[in-house]
């Protein structure tokens, strides 16, 4: 089992899946709250049938990574983790662009990670990957007044108290087998802390008050009927964010897990067309994705600046 120390002496698991042959670019994936990088084997499978090799990581008290489960030290925690494996991928061999990949949770982290840079002084743990992919991401995690109530009252008093996270299983597909799978996976919890909540809250914000000097070329794909995360905090960063930088896709009527809905196949289909866009096309290299995307389904090129971006359907 491979494995990463992290500065404070947790070991963080990490995954490889590799692309059969040279690899294009190398794609790094943030997973989401309570669960772990095992559950995207099946998109790395998808990316190394392109010539991507994918990389993931277990964060730190999710999956077979120490640490409490769903709490964190301090803020930067997992900020200052994912410094560390993009340090460690980046120092191989590998060549081709460096791709960030964050969902839900992994999808606020991932973003955070990426507007540090535009901070006047940005932070030792700061990097800057090539693109960077967000999947249904926790920008707006859609709290009502009573949680909010409830997490400053939580921050105050029992900070590293961990609780149910309120959301339930059945929010995350609307396929039964994947459902069940994730209630019977040993590696899955519903463990959150106050801190962490506070985390992912301000990390989505930032991310969001960032978006209009973004300068990283993004694929920013939600659900749109996601009861995990409120979709209206991705619109607005699409909304705000340059259009000749920033692709938006909302999948109308998909649930939380976009990669794992029924209509997998087209998203991960969407996904491989950015990022054959990002690598330029090298026909050696193409290799056929079940069910590619239709013509409505492909990302669009880059477009002149406008006033809004104008989101995909």
């Amino acid at each position: 089992m491979d494995t990463l120390t992290t500065a404070d002496g947790l070991l963080l698991r990490l995954h490889s899946w590799r692309a059969p042959g040279a690899a294009r670019g190398q794609v790094l994936i943030v997973h989401g709250l309570g669960e772990h990088a095992g559950r995207y084997a099946h998109v790395a499978s998808a990316l190394n049938a392109k010539g991507w090799d994918v990389h993931a990581h277990d964060q730190r008290g999710h999956g077979a990574s120490g640490g409490p489960r769903g709490a964190l030290p301090h803020p930067h925690a997992m900020l200052e983790d994912l410094a560390r494996v993009f340090d460690h991928l980046r120092g191989g061999s590998a060549r081709g662009p460096r791709v960030l990949i964050g969902h839900s949770m992994g999808g606020a982290i991932a973003a955070r990670f990426v507007a540090e840079a535009l901070s006047p002084r940005p932070a030792t743990w700061s990097r800057e990957p090539d693109a960077l992919v967000l999947s249904s991401p926790a920008l707006d995690p859609g709290l009502t007044v009573t949680k909010r109530l409830r997490l400053w009252v939580g921050e105050r008093l029992l900070p590293d108290f961990a609780d149910a996270n309120g959301l339930k299983p059945d929010w995350i597909s609307r396929d039964p087998e994947v459902v069940r799978a994730y209630v019977a996976d040993p590696l899955v919890h519903d463990r959150i802390t106050a801190r962490l909540a506070r985390f992912i809250v301000d990390a989505g914000a930032l991310a969001r008050a960032q978006a209009a000097r973004w300068r990283v070329p993004t694929l920013l794909m939600w659900a749109g009927a996601d009861r995990c995360v409120a979709p209206a905090g991705s619109a607005a960063m699409a909304a705000a964010a340059p259009p000749e930088v920033l692709t938006a896709r909302a999948w109308d009527g998909l649930a939380h897990e976009i990669f794992n809905e029924p209509e997998r196949d087209r998203v991960l289909a969407h996904l491989v067309a950015w990022l054959d866009q990002l690598a330029g096309a090298d026909p050696s290299s193409q290799r056929q994705v079940p069910d590619g995307p239709a013509d409505e389904d492909r990302p669009k090129p880059a477009r002149a600046p406008a006033s809004k971006p104008q989101t995909q359907r």
